[in-house]
């Protein structure tokens, strides 16, 4: 299968980097910054499974027709790589990896969506520079087609390719989990507001306490619009329900201790690493997805509110909070 994976971040170049090394055809399309790196000097893979530098060609646009797109850009740049790479695109089945939920409907703005498939990352990385990325820890890879109830065999023949290089997952019911990881990212917004690493950020308890209840607001939220959240591979609906339901003080030293053993490396998280890039991160799409159907349920989501309006004004000033501020911003907003 002919595959072109577009963006060149740390999941794009995590992807195309370990599926090149497994022979498959594949080449990358990436930024100029990206393009100039990789093609002068490889795109270079650091981390759980060692070393390697891979080979792989990388345009600024599709360049031949592939059989498979895997979209790996930000939620937010989505409608823009599918305008300039749309002559190209007809008849492709397009693989989406985003976080969040919005990114299929996004998608089917600008084709059938027979062709849209959904997956789920698990597995960690960051994003170092152009060309060069951490491979943080390991994680299934979940695919299904959301627009679907029924089998689609696609999917299971895509599974088999990617399988090579990552543990794939078939689901049958892909929303239920593609919102469970939404209170996966849901925390990523804290290092981003401090500046931080995931390990520094949540080895202070108090820190983590609002993370906890990010996750008692959000599960709120969910209940109250009925939808129903779905257990993920290495992360069972459970962590949420059992922290959300024990004393904050106890659940946020087992969150700490949690976050703390999650990468020998130091871990950033999807939002700081667009905001260290200089670009606008996808926190609409996270925490603003609980705020957004708060809103459509007329109920309150006043914790999540604030963290997205922190984030944002992160990413115009481009100066983080102390987490003094951080406590001071959210104090009656946390139990």
């Amino acid at each position: 299968m002919k595959i072109a994976v577009i963006g060149a971040g740390a999941i794009g170049s995590l992807v195309a980097g370990y599926l090149k090394l497994q022979g498959e055809d594949i080449y990358l399309v990436g930024n100029p910054e990206a393009v100039k790196s990789v093609s002068e000097n490889g795109c270079k893979i650091s981390g759980c499974r060692g070393d390697f530098k891979v080979d792989i060609s990388i345009f600024e646009m599709l360049v031949s027709k592939p059989e498979l797109v895997i979209l790996a850009t930000k939620t937010q740049d989505i409608e823009s790589a599918l305008k300039n790479n749309l002559s190209l695109l007809k008849d492709t089945i397009i693989l989406t990896t985003q976080n969040g939920v919005q990114a299929e409907r996004i998608a089917a703005g600008f084709l059938p969506q027979d062709n849209i498939l959904s997956s789920i990352v698990m597995f960690g990385a960051t994003y170092l520079e152009a060309g060069k990325v951490i491979h943080n820890f390991e994680g299934s890879w979940i695919l299904g087609n959301l627009f679907s109830e029924a089998p689609d065999p696609r999917v299971l023949s895509i599974s088999m390719i990617l399988d090579k290089a990552f543990s794939t997952v078939v689901s049958d019911d892909i929303a239920g989990m593609k919102y469970l990881k939404v209170f996966v990212n849901a925390n990523n917004c804290i290092p981003a507001i401090l500046g931080m690493s995931m390990q520094e950020a949540f080895s202070d308890p108090q820190i983590s306490r609002i993370s906890v209840n990010i996750w008692k607001e959000g599960f709120q939220i969910i209940a109250k619009a009925g939808i129903k959240l779905v257990s993920l591979p290495g992360f069972p609906l459970e962590n949420v329900t059992r922290l959300i339901s024990i004393p904050p003080e106890e659940a946020a030293n087992i969150f700490s201790g949690i976050m703390g053993k999650l990468s020998r490396d130091p871990l950033y998280g999807s939002i700081l690493q667009s905001i260290k890039r200089g670009r606008s991160s996808e926190i609409d799409y996270i925490n603003g997805e609980f705020v957004s159907l708060a809103e459509k349920c007329r109920l309150n989501a006043g914790l999540n509110k604030r963290l997205v309006e922190m984030v944002h004004e992160v990413e115009k000033t481009n100066k983080f909070f102390t987490k003094t501020e951080l406590l001071n911003a959210v104090q009656g907003l946390v139990s």
